[in-house]
């Protein structure tokens, strides 16, 4: 990612990094990623995913970075209303940087996104709270809802799930996001009675009933749609996903998968970057024949031969036992099948 020095008004003090496509056509959309606590904006941006499927799927990447000298944890203060209100503190760099990318890389206004993770997501839910004519949609993960603290003890009552947010107050005249959530049923970080507070918030400023939500089993997840009245068009939805603790799923094998598992990026054969951009209506390409994957696994090829060759060796030449041991250690590197 390149950081940007100077983008406009920054009264959050906030870093300014992004990811543009080589040769991405103009009008593309705009993807703002929001980092959680004790995570930087690259290594976030990177481990979900939405490096890769951005080169891939042809959008540009925002992703603003907190500064230690803000918050020691580098979370975003999004629990301060100085810093989580319309045009102040950090909202305000970040709605900066967000105009700062559609001037310069000729993005397409009407098909801004933003997403975040955790204190990253609670920002996210600030964010399109504050600026909702600015945004085509949003998806929080493990975060919470828009106004629903304001200093850290209440932040901390709100992230145990005794929070009590605010109403959605929409800008005279703007249009409203389609907002996904997403959260596991293990997270003891933050609690995952979030999810339907952010919920109700949304369906509240689009003027649906939480009861008219549509549920379905995947797998592990249970997701839970609002559409908009006599439309098949879903509004809201809510992703809740069976022992996952706090992070961001993801689904790293397999044909289409992507990222990688890192601190609070877990395993959970279920993409939720894939399916935020599905839901975005943002294209979805086949991932398996990108240059990276091929990339990846002509790697994985070569290594495996490697071991193979290594593990033949061994037959007669050391006890079975020690030829065991040995093999075990080369599958486990990855090294052989």
């Amino acid at each position: 990612m390149t950081e940007t020095q100077s983008f406009g008004l920054n009264p959050g003090d906030l870093r300014m990094l992004s990811f543009v496509p080589h040769g991405l056509a103009p009008n593309a959309p705009l993807v703002v990623v929001l980092h959680g606590c004790t995570q930087t904006a690259e290594a976030h941006a990177d481990a979900a995913g939405w490096l890769a499927l951005a080169s891939q799927a042809g959008f540009a990447v925002l992703a603003p970075e907190q500064r230690t000298s803000n918050n020691p944890n580098r979370c975003f203060n999004w629990f301060k209303p100085g810093d989580a209100a319309r045009d102040q503190g950090e909202a305000a760099s970040i709605r900066a940087m967000i105009a700062h990318m559609l001037d310069a890389h000729q993005l397409d206004a009407q098909r801004v996104f933003i997403t975040g993770l955790s204190a990253g997501g609670a920002m996210t839910s600030a964010m399109l709270g504050s600026y909702p004519e600015v945004f085509a949609g949003g998806a929080i993960v493990a975060g919470l809802p828009f106004g629903v603290a304001d200093n850290v003890q209440s932040a901390f009552a709100a992230m145990g799930g005794l929070g009590q947010p605010t109403e959605h107050r929409s800008v005279p005249g703007s249009r409203l996001p389609r907002v996904t959530v997403w959260h596991g049923d293990a997270d003891h970080t933050v609690s995952v009675a979030n999810m339907d507070q952010i919920a109700r918030q949304w369906l509240s400023a689009h003027a649906l009933s939480f009861e008219r939500g549509a549920s379905e089993t995947l797998g592990r997840r249970v997701k839970t749609v609002w559409r908009a009245s006599g439309s098949d068009q879903i509004l809201v939805e809510t992703n809740i996903v069976r022992d996952l603790g706090h992070g961001t799923p993801l689904a790293t094998e397999g044909h289409n998968g992507l990222g990688s598992v890192a601190p609070y990026m877990l395993e959970a054969e279920i993409s939720a970057v894939l399916e935020i951009a599905r839901f975005w209506g943002l294209p979805i390409p086949d991932l398996y024949n990108s240059t990276e994957k091929r990339a990846k696994r002509a790697a994985t090829n070569k290594t495996s031969h490697l071991g193979e060759s290594i593990g033949a060796s061994l037959a007669g030449s050391v006890p079975a036992n020690v030829e065991n041991v040995i093999k075990n250690a080369l599958r486990r590197a990855g090294l052989m099948r």
